[in-house]
């Protein structure tokens, strides 16, 4: 069951008197606490994601870090949402409470989302409508790893991972006593409500933990119809009456996005002994939360009953009165609960070794998706996990770390709509990664192998349980030109096993409103990269740019047979090879440092094409269950051509502006129309989103701060369908929103 959690004015009387208690200690914090104090330059905070901590800037590999006040402008609800205003960086869509990063058009369980080096344990790589357990609003920094991360946390981060460091069990002891943040803020496009809460403190070698959040908002409000134009286009055509009546109620929306309400409550404490020579801790969070599903609507019940014939149409259309009778609460939605228990220690100065790191990681995690008041499916997704990085320094020059890494997945999913059979996963990695510098030319060199097992029922499932073996190689180099420019030359070959979704899926796959059927017979897939980085700057101007390309073999991806039975479309998991290319930049000019105060041009744009590379066409079989009997298909799936809800180029320019106590920053990205689409998929337009930020610090002379804000998103009120949605002709991005809040730091 769902954790009961204060409603939103007992969270927010709860601030108010912890924020009361504040002057018999605010003498005694430190100016410079790194949750207070304004982050000038990403590139010096040390990226934790890596054995070694180093500087984004220092690293030969691609990487993005999000801190400071930078991470307070751009938090959102979901963690994709709040990465992907990054070069290279987009996200899925699936509602207000549902996206998860897209990292050079590759997502779902090729990018590995982490909790501060370990992976979050939910079971958003299942699903589209899965959400990510980890809460943006309580993270200290975000660090994104663009490109094959396989290296360090194996098969599931082929594409890259983005690693949310959040300090829950703390590794030093703090600045002060007592010191912390919290946050208030309210929207309008929403009716947001949300109040959040850190603290962390010191006694002796003890150091603890406490953070928690409540947030509340609503159905959103939207430009115009939640169905696109196209679609209420195709249904005002259709002269069948029943289908009409289908989607009668989401035709009917106008101004706002129906079942679109998220409400969520996390908590966590962590307590640490920490020594001169290293700390061991422990901490338990806890994450629930209850959201919509958008434009989702259950007349796929009825595809069950069309092995009897016409002769039922009559009772058919009954059965779609009923369920469009039901209210907003009616809808389908999903409650997920989560508790994670953690355990992580540190060494230090042993030898012929640096440091020694160990993570062990406990997640039980139960997610229902509610048809209405009645339960559908629950999932249920066990997992446990262990890390140890032991590090070494010149070593015949080379600094490096050696890893070990394990982890087991207990996943079960009981209900008439869930289409993936239980599953036991098992996986064991060990690795190595080292780097030396020759001069002006820093190398690094890596090498991982992974063993993977999938143990399902055979009775039940549509194929065997299968063993896989996954090896990784890498190689990058930087060039020192002066100080002012380097460039990086990399080369990586990773691989990755086949997700117990891809291999055993068979049913109806209600979130996609489709048929999904896996292919037991499916290959690792393997990918060779190479890439080109330069980054440059020179007094005010600051430039980074880079160019990939990436041959995959066997790559796996779900594709569209272009059948339809009763309606409802089916979709195979196939396997072909293809090949992306794309390119980034992120260039900044500091144009004005005066008196007026501090102004900052910043453009970036990325864009990425992804075509299948094989030859001709597969033929593949599927049997759609209907009762008691099945309804049989072959279809020809084609081998070439663009790969499904690719994400567009897009273009993007900000201005920032920094003087005294107060910033500001308004910005704007043109997502490009996407008309490279994949056989039997739409093309989809192109739209501009308008951000603006301002805020008000003040510092006190207690060492205590207070900043007043206010967020504007959507400013034209811009209908946006983003093209990597399965929900994009049926729920638009939210219309113009305004927030505004207060945070206190302390």
């Amino acid at each position: 069951m769902p954790i009961p959690f204060p409603a939103p004015c007992r969270l927010s009387l709860a601030l108010v008197l912890a924020l009361s208690t504040l002057p018999a200690t605010a003498e005694t914090v430190a100016q410079d606490d790194p949750r207070h104090s304004e982050i000038k330059d990403l590139n010096e905070i040390l990226v934790r994601a890596t054995p070694i901590p180093r500087t984004a800037e220092d690293l030969t590999r691609p990487v993005e870090v999000l801190a400071g006040s930078r991470l307070d402008e751009v938090r959102s609800n979901t963690l994709g949402d709040t990465v992907n205003r990054l070069p290279g960086v987009q996200s899925s869509y699936f509602g207000p409470g549902v996206g998860r990063p897209i990292i050079r058009g590759l997502d779902g369980a090729r990018v590995q989302v982490l909790n501060d080096g370990l992976a979050s344990g939910d079971v958003s790589t299942v699903s589209v409508d899965h959400a990510v357990s980890i809460e943006p609003f309580l993270a200290e920094q975000i660090e994104v790893l663009k490109g094959p991360s396989t290296l360090l946390y194996g098969s599931g981060a082929i594409g890259g991972a983005v690693n949310v460091v959040d300090g829950r069990i703390p590794e030093r002891a703090t600045d002060a006593p007592l010191q912390g943040r919290a946050e208030l803020r309210a929207g309008s496009v929403n009716d947001e409500r949300t109040g959040m809460l850190r603290l962390d403190g010191t006694s002796g070698n003890f150091v603890f933990h406490l953070d928690a959040l409540h947030r509340e908002s609503g159905d959103y409000d939207i430009p115009g119809h939640a169905e696109s134009a196209a679609l209420r286009e195709s249904e005002h055509g259709e002269e069948d009456h029943d289908h009409d009546h289908d989607h009668g109620e989401e035709e009917a929306a106008y101004g706002t996005l129906p079942n679109s309400f998220v409400r969520t409550d996390s908590a966590a404490l962590g307590l640490s002994w920490v020594g001169d020579r290293g700390f061991l801790g422990v901490g338990v969070s806890l994450f629930n939360t209850r959201y919509g599903v958008p434009g989702h609507s259950h007349a796929h019940e009825d595809e069950h009953d069309h092995d009897h014939g016409d002769e039922d149409e009559e009772d058919h259309d009954h059965d779609h009165d009923h369920e469009d009778g039901h209210g907003h609460e009616e809808g389908v939605h999903i409650v997920m609960d989560q508790r994670r228990y953690e355990v992580r220690g540190g060494l230090d100065n042993l030898g012929a070794f640096d440091t020694l790191r160990v993570k062990l990681a406990r997640t039980e995690y139960t997610h229902t998706e509610y048809e209405g008041r009645d339960v559908g499916t629950v999932f249920d997704n066990d997992s446990t996990e262990a890390r140890v990085e032991l590090v070494h320094r010149d070593w015949a020059g080379w600094d490096g770390a050696f890893g070990l890494q394990a982890s087991q997945r207990d996943f079960r999913a009981v209900g008439d709509e869930a289409f993936v059979p239980a599953s036991e996963s098992r996986d064991i990695g060990a690795f190595w990664i080292g780097q030396r510098s020759f001069g002006a030319v820093d190398l690094e060199l890596g090498a991982r192998h992974d063993r993977n097992r999938i143990d399902v029922d055979e009775s039940v499932a549509i194929g065997p349980s299968r063993d896989f073996d996954a090896t990784s190689l890498s190689a990058a180099a930087r060039w020192h030109f002066g100080e002012d420019l380097h460039l990086s030359f990399g080369l990586d070959r990773a691989q990755r096993s086949p997700t117990a979704e891809e291999l055993y899926s068979s049913g109806l796959h209600v979130a996609t409103q489709s048929y999904e059927f896996g292919n037991p017979d499916l290959r690792r897939e393997t990918a060779n990269r190479a890439e080109l980085g330069l980054h440059w700057h020179h007094g005010p101007f600051k430039l980074g740019a880079s160019v990939y390309a990436v041959d995959y073999r066997d790559f796996v991806y779900l594709a569209d047979t272009g059948i339809e039975d009763g309606g409802t479309p089916a979709r195979v998991w196939n396997q072909a090879d293809a090949r992306f290319t794309g390119g980034e930049f992120d260039l900044q000019w500091t144009f004005l440092d005066n008196g007026s105060g501090r102004w900052i041009a910043r453009g970036f744009g990325d864009a990425v094409r992804g075509r299948l590379d094989g030859e001709g066409t597969r033929e593949v079989a599927f049997a759609v269950p209907h009762g008691d009997h099945f309804h049989n298909y072959t279809a020809d799936i084609a081998l070439t051509g663009n790969l499904p809800r690719l994400a567009p180029w897009r273009a993007g320019a900000e201005l920032r502006w920094e003087g005294g106590q107060w910033r500001a920053g308004i910005g704007a990205i043109r997502y490009a129309r996407q008309d490279r689409v994949a056989e039997h998929e739409d093309e989809t337009a192109g739209y501009t989103l308008v951000n603006a930020n301002l805020a008000w610090h003040l510092d006190t002379a207690g060492g205590n701060a207070l900043e007043l804000f206010v967020d504007g998103s959507n400013l034209l009120d811009e209908e946006a369908r983003p093209h990597t949605s399965f929900l994009r002709d049926l729920a638009p991005l939210p219309g113009r929103g305004i927030s505004a809040g207060v945070r206190l730091f302390f």
